[in-house]
């Protein structure tokens, strides 16, 4: 009979879902195994071969787990919400809860017809009411305890997305969705105090399994520096402007101040400051550039000097001008740099364009450093330091905070570059932050029995671009009563950032049709945490982190007892096409359907296997997927050589079955999938030389094949004669005995130094392997005319000749 892919294909999907194989057990006295995919945007496009590659990956090791006596949740879902679908449905005028709904249809159709093994009785959509009523909820918990507040704020805001974004969603000072340059705009916001979280979020990352790049990215992120907070009080003035630095070494060499032009301290000093009008400019100008702008270090970095105040160093009681300079930032630190450009290149730039003075306090141990052309930014050991000179960097840090503390004029302090997350979008297509604003009760949170605030369905949901959610247009939606006293009031119509939705939906899968609650303890004390987690690496400061702060909130709280929410992290490769990144804009996509319709769902779950490393970038290739499918072809008609009669009498084919089951066991364990996929090619080819194959050799072939081809193997299964699914077999093991090799390489030793080598039977006897070594031509020189005092032998590994 021949092959056709596509007919057994359908068939097989149809026989998995009517026997539901694949649903977890909510009760089982197996083991459990949380398997996880980061679950996709539903793009209007669909998905291409790229995205499958992380899927076909879980859905193998999922299968295996199944063989291996495993109760596995693979589950599912849509994270819907956000910028994506919304821009679509701008771009197309199809509503976005229409056209999500028919690419969540789209999508998960093809999800299917690639065999793979999801439990869709727990899928779930973040835009659906069902889940964001507890994403509301979620939010709620956050702001009872505190740590969700709103204040008006610098932010990014994308003029072409029109919304704001959290840090995180800028990349070189661009909208991370559409490319477009950020600008920085002051508007009234919602944020989440991860930062209450920075120490843990960074401790904790040595209690995973994910790749050290992930990790140190997030550390990066997180960016934590141990240093000194230092208070410089204002000449005749009782205030005080607190400055952290990691350099309280360079103290002496202070010679001015510079402030973020945000600095609230500038209030106090407006009739004082003689050029206020000057800095009032300078500040108006500076809150149009970016974040970015302002940090570069390519640009010139420019300040204005505030006229009439100074503020005092407080090692040595100089007093030092103050400068308002856009490159420091508000959000970073305290507002505030004490500037030594004699050891800072950015000070040393800024004093250089200012005129200001260069002092230096650093020398090089070996005394050669110079700041004639830059600043000497190393450690060393202080000059012109008064009593701390002849310190070392180190020493001086210790001695200069002592000194400070003393004098309540500086403490140890960790700061950290991480900033409260922001939530809110002045968008349509989200989760309402569920606040209501009363003018007399303020700010109240809707009531939990009154969940979910519904997003309403309006026509005109298009970005303002005015600072405003398009929600603000719908009377019937903000008009409401406050649940406090009854009197009338406005709902919050800015939408959650779609992070929010993302970042506890992992959670919600044990528990999916749960309607009292977001999910039952015991449920998640049964699957939770997740057991391996398969996704893109774009994600580390993104979802990864936000799920990581999630999962830390609600294990203080109780709701759940695990403090991390990933054991082990895996991201797979991007697959590129004519040299660059799958697009639809670059015209290189390479759909599932195009790919199973010509070739079969196998052959592409075969190819996204073999292509490559799994954890590499790698180049798609036609040829490759044809290779791929020559080789089924040639599994299934292995299946003419079948003789049920013939016992295993071939010891070469049984070794080699063998050997492949051990690699291909293994490499599946480590993600080294492209080498198990050689490995089964290898003793395809063996076992079409063979005139005939025992029916047992062939089925232990297939089963190796089945979590990575699991249509082609199912029929051949059944043809077999087997009336169970090939996923209720257990996986294959190995006879050791089998695996051993033959032949060893034995090392020839003259009084301990290597001589020769020679291979031999591995269960050469002690007398053939002395025989052996002193007959070899190049340990001959070594024992001509000597007399041998004795020989050791280390089965398997040397012979040493002493004399």
């Amino acid at each position: 009979m021949e092959y056709n892919p596509q007919k057994i294909e359908k068939k097989w999907q149809k026989q998995w879902d009517k026997l539901k194989l694949f649903r977890a057990l909510d009760k089982s006295k197996k083991p459990k195994f949380y398997c996880l995919d980061m679950f996709p945007y539903p793009s209007a496009e669909g998905i291409h071969v790229g995205h499958l590659r992380g899927y076909t990956f879980s859905d193998l090791i999922t299968k295996k787990k199944i063989m291996e006596g495993f109760n596995c949740l693979h589950p599912m879902g849509w994270d819907a919400f956000g910028l994506p679908a919304e821009n679509f449905a701008i771009k197309t005028g199809i509503h976005p809860a229409i056209s999500t709904k028919k690419a969540i249809t789209n999508i998960k159709k093809q999800l299917i017809s690639a065999g793979f093994g999801y439990d869709w009785e727990r899928e779930i959509c973040s835009a659906e009411p069902e889940y964001y009523k507890w994403t509301q909820w979620m939010f709620l918990q956050f702001y009872n305890a505190g740590l969700a507040y709103q204040k008006e704020a610098a932010v990014n805001f994308c003029p072409s997305c029109k919304t704001v974004l959290a840090n995180e969603q800028v990349i070189d000072g661009k909208c991370e969705r559409c490319g477009s340059l950020v600008e920085r705009r002051y508007l009234k916001q919602w944020f989440l105090r991860i930062t209450n979280y920075a120490e843990r979020l960074l401790n904790d990352l040595d209690e995973v399994n994910w790749p050290e790049k992930i990790k140190t990215m997030q550390r990066n992120w997180i960016g934590r520096s141990a240093g000194t907070t230092i208070k410089f009080k204002i000449q005749d003035s009782s205030l005080e402007i607190p400055v952290f630095t990691t350099r309280a070494d360079t103290l002496f060499g202070c010679t001015y101040m510079v402030i973020a032009p945000e600095h609230p301290i500038l209030q106090n000093f407006k009739l004082q400051i003689s050029n206020f009008k000057e800095v009032q400019k300078y500040i108006e100008k500076s809150k149009k550039k970016t974040e970015i702008e302002r940090l570069s270090r390519d640009k010139e970095k420019t300040g204005i000097e505030l006229k009439d105040i100074t503020a005092i160093n407080p090692i040595n009681n100089k007093e030092v001008p103050i400068f308002i300079g856009d490159y420091v930032l508000m959000e970073y630190g305290t507002g505030a740099i004490m500037a030594v450009p004699a050891h800072d290149q950015r000070d040393f730039v800024f004093a250089k364009n200012q005129g200001l003075p260069i002092l230096e306090v650093i020398k090089s141990i070996n005394g050669k450093s110079s700041i004639e052309k830059e600043a000497f930014e190393e450690d060393g050991i202080l000059t012109n330091s008064g009593p701390f000179s002849e310190l070392s960097s180190a020493e001086a840090r210790e001695e200069i905070i002592k000194y400070l503390k003393k004098r309540e004029l500086g403490r140890k302090e960790v700061c950290y570059k991480l900033k409260d997350w922001l939530i809110s979008r002045q968008r349509y297509w989200g989760s309402p932050i569920p606040i209501i604003y009363c003018s007399k009760c303020g700010k109240v949170p809707v009531p939990i029995k009154d969940l979910p605030v519904q997003l309403p369905k309006i026509k005109n949901f298009k970005p303002t671009g005015e600072g405003k959610s398009p929600l603000a247009k719908s009377i019937k939606f903000i008009e409401v009563k406050c649940p406090k006293c009854g009197s009338p009031a406005k709902r919050e119509t800015d939408t959650l950032d779609t992070f929010v939705c993302s970042s506890w939906y992992f959670l919600r899968y044990a528990d999916s049709k749960n309607r009292k609650e977001p999910f039952n303890k015991l449920r998640i004390k049964n699957w939770l945490p997740v057991d391996l987690y398969i996704g893109g690496a774009e994600h580390a400061t993104l979802h990864l982190l936000y799920a990581r702060f999630f999962t830390k909130f609600l294990f203080d709280k109780k709701l759940i007892s695990f403090n991390e929410p990933f054991s082990k992290l895996f991201n797979q490769g991007i697959i590129y096409r004519h040299g660059t990144k799958m697009s639809k804009s670059k015209g290189n996509v390479v759909t599932p359907d195009y790919i199973i319709q010509k070739f079969g769902a196998d052959t592409m779950r075969l190819y996204e296997l073999f292509m490559g490393p799994a954890d590499q970038a790698t180049e798609w290739s036609d040829e490759g997927v044809i290779g791929c499918c020559r080789l089924l072809n040639k599994v299934w008609t292995l299946q003419n050589k079948v003789d049920y009669k013939l016992g295993i009498k071939n010891y070469k084919l049984e070794k080699l079955l063998h050997k492949t089951i051990k690699k291909v066991t293994e490499d599946i364990k480590s993600f080294k999938f492209n080498t198990a996929v050689s490995a089964l090619m290898i003793l395809v080819n063996e076992m079409e030389k063979q005139e005939k194959l025992s029916v047992i050799n062939y089925q232990l072939l297939i089963i190796l094949l089945s979590p990575m081809t699991p249509h082609i193997v199912e029929e051949i299964w059944q043809k077999l004669g087997n009336k169970k699914s090939v996923f209720s077999q257990p996986w294959p093991k190995y006879d050791p005995k089998l695996i051993e090799e033959e032949m060893t390489i034995l090392v020839i030793q003259v009084n301990g130094k290597v001589r020769d080598k020679v291979e031999v039977q591995i269960d050469i006897s002690k007398n053939e392997a002395e025989k052996l070594a002193i007959s070899r031509e190049k340990v001959k020189n070594w024992i001509e005319d000597k007399k041998i005092k004795k020989i050791i032998f280390v089965p398997r590994k040397l012979i040493n000749i002493v004399i």
